[in-house]
């Protein structure tokens, strides 16, 4: 896959990171020069020292046949003009984050997949690890819903009973599901049937914020 990375700051750099380490050929382009000659000298991919809002600079990073584009800049309006000339060139995945929320339904009609204002998940992430030392991996999505990772302590009220159980007695609540199992090195896809052991990790997911005593009555 050939990838066009926009913007080398923290987000951009962790990408290039990752699309590398996936064997991907990856274009960058950065219009601050000191950051331009950093990923010059730290990796080897090409590399445009140019305002990417315009079509001709992302045609330049080979537009034309990348497979996809993610812009991360701090700057809404020219993720904007990014995803614009991105559409222009038929790059078939575009995806960009988003500062402002508010801009977000704005960036999807225009064809971009988004996330929204990164420093604010992460921030939100760090005060819930902190908080809640009990969760890993806590991801708050679109409208509330929230994502998470717990492991199954001896002291649980779930251990050793099935989830259909659990919800019978109302042990895990409505709007609760739990996606996923890990057990013995194994993932599993939990259902009704399922008991709970000592040592497994769920994941759950939560349509709604996750109440401190859900979470205290999950892991016991």
């Amino acid at each position: 896959m050939y990838v066009i990375v926009v913007g080398a700051g923290g987000i951009g750099s962790a990408l290039i990171d990752v699309a590398l380490s996936d064997r991907h050929d990856v274009a960058v382009v950065e219009r601050d020069p000191r950051k331009a000659e950093g990923v010059t000298r730290r990796y080897d991919v090409l590399v445009i020292n140019a305002d990417a809002a315009f079509t001709e600079v992302i045609r330049q990073a080979g537009g034309e046949r990348a497979d996809a584009l993610i812009t991360t800049t701090h700057d809404d309006a020219t993720n904007l003009m990014v995803i614009a000339a991105s559409a222009d060139l038929g790059i078939p995945s575009i995806v960009s984050v988003v500062n402002v929320k508010e801009h977000a339904e704005l960036f999807r009609r225009l064809g971009a997949h988004v996330m929204e204002n990164p420093d604010v998940i992460v921030a939100e992430y760090l005060y819930n690890a902190a908080r809640r030392r009990k969760l890993a991996d806590l991801v708050t999505m679109a409208g509330g819903a929230q994502m998470f990772r717990m492991t199954i302590t001896r002291e649980s009220p779930l251990l050793g009973k099935s989830l259909l159980e659990c919800g019978k007695q109302e042990l895990i609540p409505s709007g609760i599901l739990f996606a996923a199992l890990e057990r013995e090195g194994e993932v599993l896809i939990p259902s009704g049937p399922t008991v709970l052991q000592e040592g497994d990790v769920v994941t759950v997911y939560s349509k709604e914020h996750v109440s401190d005593e859900f979470i205290e009555r999950l892991a016991g």
